[in-house]
């Protein structure tokens, strides 16, 4: 197994809720938000408060998580030559990867981003985050779900 999912796996159900759940529930919540702020322009009131709210949460909380496991995962198994393949290194590095955008939403909805553009140029912008995250974010979940041996790697939990 990817070292991807051996993180989900390990520590039920903690590392599930705290790696998985905490992310993707924030990030579905923006993204459901944001198409109906999108449709309906409505760029004030409750729905657009906890697309801000959870947009800014999000963007911070995974920034945590990336320097948690860039120092505990990523700077050890690459000392070590630990990756089990390119399986394992795509899903980690993608997973990863979703700080970007995160953390973009958190910028944007700050005021720190797109400052030269209007409310409807700024919720464009904000969609396009999220959009950002959705692709890298399954990227990382079928790479981590790949057995690494696919991909000519070494399956198992190989230390």
């Amino acid at each position: 197994m990817t070292h991807y999912m051996e993180l989900l796996a390990t520590n039920q159900p903690w590392n599930l809720v705290i790696f998985m759940a905490v992310p993707i529930v924030l990030a579905e919540t923006i993204a459901v938000t944001e198409l109906y702020i999108l449709y309906t322009r409505a760029y004030h009131g409750a729905v657009r408060m906890l697309n801000r709210v959870c947009s800014i949460v999000v963007g911070f909380y995974f920034l945590g998580i990336f320097l948690y496991l860039l120092n505990t995962a990523v700077v050890p198994l690459t000392v070590a030559n630990g990756w089990r393949g390119a399986a394992d290194v795509i899903a980690v590095g993608f997973y990863l990867l979703g700080v970007v955008p995160l953390l973009g939403l958190s910028l944007l909805d700050l005021g720190l981003l797109g400052r030269g553009r209007d409310e409807h140029g700024r919720m464009g912008l904000h969609a396009a985050f999220v959009a950002l995250f959705l692709v890298v974010g399954h990227i990382a979940m079928v790479f981590g779900m790949l057995d690494p041996a696919v991909m000519g790697g070494a399956a198992g939990h190989q230390h």
